[in-house]
């Protein structure tokens, strides 16, 4: 009964793939609903569509995150270009981390309890948090498998009969995990930590004058095969970069993703408490009782110092400390960009529910008042699987389709308005793309060159007919517009809920006369001109 209904809830996360990302719920200002699906994609969509996967000035993010595109290309050859595709193709990586984090669970050795991997699959699957974010075709689900992926394997590293081939082939997965998604880099704590406590647990750290831990020759020989499994492969990736003349569009893609720090010193404290605190993004329940577990097990860990004690276990159990590292280790990317984004939470958030399990477990098996605490944090985490549950069969039976209808509806406007150029520009234009086909280029993000320096150049070289907006106009991109077109507001489509970007605005571009450039003020072409037709603020 269990398992059916683990495996009810999984398939939900399959049903009504084109439906809209959940309106009216915490996370809905999170960007990735509107743009990641597309510009993280766009490689393998424009390869398919329009014969060549790069183009020139725009945001091509594949040369620094090359597999996932790689993947749909190689699926889109069966499906052809569909968002129903791609986010398929998220969905099997979250069936994937299910089987993968219960493997994880039961590789602790024989006293690990199957209920406690059926228990973290349960918060896997209730989960309205990954309910709505595995569902989109972005970068995190993949991540997620990848680490789970290497953990699996780390963590039977003193089991296997040879594993230096085995470390060979955590290196290949880290590389592949740093093409996926280049925050990766802040996971590799959490490979260190299961590579060296996995290793340790056959082969104890002896001490060298009561100072020095020894490491044996096993760790040492499968620490740098891993590493120079790594280093050969990316390497190897970086060299064929560079001599594609591709570097710059690498590059670019830290560049937009640089954020304005504060000038104030204590700023990085503030970006902490706001990337920590973003946990109850997450869960109210199950995220705080993960830090509670953590720290009662230091806590008892510190007073028992006995090998014994539940605390001790614990702290030194690979899965546990692997679990903590990566949510540090994502939680300090967050502090260092000062700008947290739901979706981040999607990797921390499956490593707290194994930690809430494990937790769990190590409660219940102990007699006394361990065990009693173990049951009131099991009826507690109960509690959060009724609600979450409900919470997620809301969601899962009241689908909507306001985005994909208004993207359908806005391709069928222009197809049936010709106006000149088909093309669109928009910061959606990937997105737009993946659902109807239609060519487009970004009017936020384009890797800067001789031949392409900033927006305005890039429209008028491209020269495309349409532009669309969320519901009201950036000052900038109006300057950038302005430089060789006038506007015209034909049509605004309702999608979404964010109150920021519920409209979908579209507007005609009218070209200047052959060869004309506006020698106006930044301040005036920042505003509407008197041959504009614009009924939305500009701010």
């Amino acid at each position: 009964m269990w398992l059916l209904l683990i495996a009810g809830f999984a398939m939900l996360h399959a049903l009504h793939l084109s439906a809209d990302f959940p309106n009216h719920s915490p996370w809905m200002s999170d960007w990735a609903k509107y743009t990641d699906e597309g510009w993280y994609g766009n490689a393998a969509i424009r390869a398919h569509l329009f014969g060549n996967w790069y183009l020139p000035g725009d945001f091509n993010p594949a040369p620094a995150v090359p597999v996932w595109p790689f993947l749909e290309w190689l699926l889109f050859f069966m499906t052809g270009v569909s968002v129903v595709a791609a986010r398929g193709l998220a969905v099997s990586f979250f069936f994937a981390n299910l089987i993968l984090s219960y493997s994880l669970l039961q590789s602790r050795g024989p006293h690990a309890r199957r209920w406690t991997g059926l228990l973290a699959l349960t918060f896997l699957v209730t989960s309205p948090f990954l309910y709505c974010f595995s569902r989109l075709a972005i970068l995190e689900p993949m991540l997620t498998a990848l680490l789970l992926v290497a953990l699996n394997v780390i963590v039977r590293l003193s089991r296997i009969r040879r594993p230096l081939t085995a470390s060979i082939g955590v290196g290949l997965l880290f590389t592949l995990m740093m093409l996926t998604k280049t925050t990766a880099i802040f996971l590799l704590p959490s490979l260190a930590w299961a590579f060296l406590a996995s290793l340790w647990q056959k082969q104890p750290l002896r001490m060298n004058k009561g100072v020095q831990p020894w490491v044996g020759r096993v760790t040492r020989n499968c620490s740098l095969a891993a590493f120079g499994a790594f280093a050969i492969t990316f390497g190897f990736w970086m060299a064929l970069v560079i001599h594609l003349g591709l570097l710059p569009d690498y590059k670019y893609l830290f560049f937009v993703n640089n954020y304005i720090k504060p000038a104030n010193f204590y700023w990085p404290f503030l970006s902490f408490w706001w990337s920590f605190h973003g946990g109850l993004w997450v869960d109210h329940i199950l995220i705080p009782m993960a830090g509670a577990l953590f720290l009662a097990a230091i806590a008892v860990g510190i007073s028992r110092p006995k090998r014994t004690s539940w605390g001790r276990r614990l702290l030194m159990d690979p899965v546990f400390g692997a679990s903590i590292a990566a949510i540090a280790g994502y939680v300090l990317f967050m502090t260092y960009q000062n700008h947290p984004q739901p979706r981040y939470f999607a990797v921390v958030s499956v490593f707290c529910f194994l930690i809430v399990a494990i937790g769990t477990e190590a409660l219940l098996v102990q007699p006394g008042t361990a065990r009693s605490v173990g049951w009131a944090v099991f009826a507690l985490a109960a509690s959060a699987i009724l609600a979450n549950g409900m919470w997620t069969l809301s969601f899962a039976t009241h689908p909507e389709y306001s985005f994909v209808n208004a993207a359908r509806q806005l391709s069928t406007y222009i197809d049936g308005h010709p106006n000149g150029n088909r093309l669109l520009v928009s910061i959606s234009g990937d997105e737009i793309t993946l659902v109807t086909q239609i060519p487009a280029l970004c009017d936020d993000f384009g890797t800067p060159s001789r031949t392409y320096p900033d927006l305005a150049t890039k429209l008028h070289l491209y020269q495309p007919g349409w532009w669309a907006t969320w519901n009201d106009i950036d000052p900038g991109t109006l300057e950038d517009i302005h430089k060789h077109f006038s506007l015209e507001q034909v049509a605004s489509f309702r999608a979404f809920d964010d109150p920021e970007r519920n409209y979908l605005v579209l507007f005609k571009l009218h070209p200047l006369p052959s060869g004309t450039v506006r020698e106006l003020d930044p301040a005036t072409l920042q505003a509407p001109l008197p041959d504009d037709k614009i009924s939305i603020p500009v701010e």
